[in-house]
């Protein structure tokens, strides 16, 4: 019997009759899952088990808070020129809008434009007459004798209020300590166009987040490092409090508020610089041609005094000089790399400076001539590359700080 029904098992069941079998059963998940576990031990999870969804009914739930819908920022829109239909904005900065304020002169009058007088502030932008040079704070045709003085006593008057009562020691070296490099990456650089008029913009807006605002100053400008410091304080009404070499930090004054600072216009383009007479004459004064064609060759064969690098620090340059003028009557200075109007600037600076006679721009090398019956400077020959602004110091180190001790300040 028993062999009867294992051969049975054995036969193989016809392939009709296994689709058949297969139709009638239900669909269950070993047709689809490989594993028997659940068909051999038929497990049926509690109802435990099954996530049920809450009942409404029995939980409590909080009324809905009206929540305040954050109104969002409208999105920054650089000024335009096309913008015509505000107002032209109205400002009360007692000083002349330029477009450098270290590297113009306004004593130098210019020869002539090299376009027409199209505001760089935009067409209809600004309540100011733009000359070609400058935006006076006092209408040329309406301003009178002696307003310079005016507009000069009023800077001096709202620093004095915006400054407060002078910094400790300890407070100024906080200060400082907080506008190094290891403290903070603010900071503002200062380039060959000097203090640029929208550069009293990032300023303010430095002094938005901390009191000091570390400033790197770098090539043409660091010639006159007195010229820089004196034109940093007189337009945004701060004070330096340290300087090292061409790093400065200047501090927004004690009574400064973000919400009282000056409405400062933006320039939307760089206004062509005017044209001034020629550094270089035909003839140097008193020399007759043949004179300056050989006084050229023997400039550039003498050894250079030094060699300038791009970008650079310059505040020794001027002490060099005179140093030099003591011994020799021609000194060359090399600025090969440096762009021609970067070297143009600088002989115009030396030669205000020193003073000195300019003699050529040729070969990327600055020539300069001491003149007849040269006299050297009195005093001012070194430059001290760090300055201290401490209270207790000597009456001559307080002078130094409010001259600068740049070693130009008998010169203008």
């Amino acid at each position: 019997m028993m062999t009867f029904l294992s051969r049975f098992f054995r036969r193989k069941t016809p392939p009709g009759v296994t689709s058949l079998l297969s139709a009638r059963r239900p669909f269950s998940a070993t047709a689809t899952s490989p594993s028997k576990l659940r068909s051999k031990y038929s497990f049926v999870p509690p109802p435990s088990l099954h996530p049920q969804p809450p009942n409404r009914s029995t939980i409590f739930q909080p009324e809905p808070e009206f929540k305040v819908r954050k109104v969002s920022k409208p999105p920054y829109r650089p000024p335009s020129s096309l913008e015509r239909s505000s107002p032209p904005l109205r400002s009360d900065v007692p000083f002349d809008f330029r477009f450098s304020y270290t590297e113009s002169n306004p004593k130098t009058r210019p020869i002539g434009l090299r376009e027409p007088k199209y505001s760089p502030f935009g067409p209809g932008r600004l309540d100011r007459v733009w000359t070609g040079v400058c935006a006076p704070a006092v209408d040329p045709k309406v301003g009178s004798a002696g307003i310079d003085g005016e507009l000069e006593e009023k800077r001096r008057v709202t620093r004095d209020r915006v400054q407060g009562e002078p910094l400790t020691n300890a407070e100024r070296k906080a200060i400082v300590e907080r506008c190094q490099r290891h403290k903070t990456k603010r900071q503002i650089n200062l380039g060959r166009d000097g203090l640029t008029h929208n550069m009293l913009n990032d300023i303010h807006n430095h002094w938005k987040h901390a009191e000091g605002v570390r400033i790197k100053c770098m090539g043409v400008p660091t010639v006159n490092m007195k010229n820089v410091c004196t034109q940093l304080e007189d337009k945004t009404f701060g004070k330096i409090i340290h300087r090292h070499g061409g790093q400065l930090v200047l501090y927004r004054g004690r009574n400064y508020s973000t919400k009282e600072r000056p409405v400062i216009p933006l320039m939307l383009w760089k206004p062509q610089e005017p044209v001034y007479p020629r550094l270089i004459k035909t003839t140097i004064d008193g020399l007759s041609i043949d004179e300056t064609k050989e006084m050229r060759k023997r400039g550039l064969s003498v050894s250079a005094l030094t060699k300038l690098a791009k970008n650079g620090y310059y505040g020794s340059l001027i002490p060099m000089v005179r140093d030099a003028f003591i011994c020799d009557e021609l000194v060359r200075i090399d600025c090969k790399g440096l762009p021609k109007t970067d070297y143009k600037k600088l002989g115009c600076k030396l030669r205000d400076l020193v003073p000195c006679v300019l003699v050529t721009f040729e070969k990327e090398q600055i020539v300069i001539w001491r003149g007849e019956n040269y006299k050297p400077a009195e005093g001012g020959y070194f430059l001290e590359e760090r300055e201290l602004y401490d209270d207790d110091l000597s009456l001559g180190n307080e002078q130094s700080n409010t001259d600068y001790n740049s070693g130009d300040s008998d010169e203008e």
